[in-house]
């Protein structure tokens, strides 16, 4: 049994809540623990991982949070980023699955969040889980 933490970016509550459920079930499904926390915003979702990491508390990690395009520049830098600082720990050997929807509309995250649909949360989770099993075979 390894030990995985959950880090969400809550802003869309309905949304993050499905995101969520799915990546718990997937990881209780495959026989893990599972912890969640909060951060403020997609962007800091790769620091929470990082600190969690330095811990030694966790073996893997599902990165969670939605971010719908706007009206502003503002969605390509938190798009752009938290996927390069979730990438750069990936790279490190950090055993991470990128939940983060980067979507143009609410609906297109419905459909992308519900474990009955799409269920990115449980994708990511299992990704997570697959990378975890990489990491301890070749590490």
């Amino acid at each position: 049994m390894a030990r995985f933490l959950i880090v969400e970016a809550r802003f869309y509550d309905h949304l993050n809540d499905m995101l969520v459920a799915g990546a718990k079930a997937a990881l209780k499904a495959a026989g893990h623990a599972v912890e969640v926390i909060t951060v403020p915003g997609a962007l800091e979702i790769p620091g929470a991982i990082a600190l969690a990491e330095q811990s030694g508390d966790f073996d893997g990690f599902v990165a969670i949070g939605v971010v719908i395009r706007g009206e502003t520049y503002h969605f390509e830098i938190v798009a752009g980023e938290s996927a390069r600082g979730i990438m750069a720990l990936t790279m490190d050997g950090v055993a991470i699955g990128n939940g983060i929807l980067t979507v143009e509309n609410e609906d297109q995250a419905l459909v992308r969040a519900d474990p009955k649909q799409k269920d990115k949360g449980g994708e990511a989770a299992k990704a997570a889980c697959a990378l975890l099993a990489l990491k301890n075979r070749f590490g």
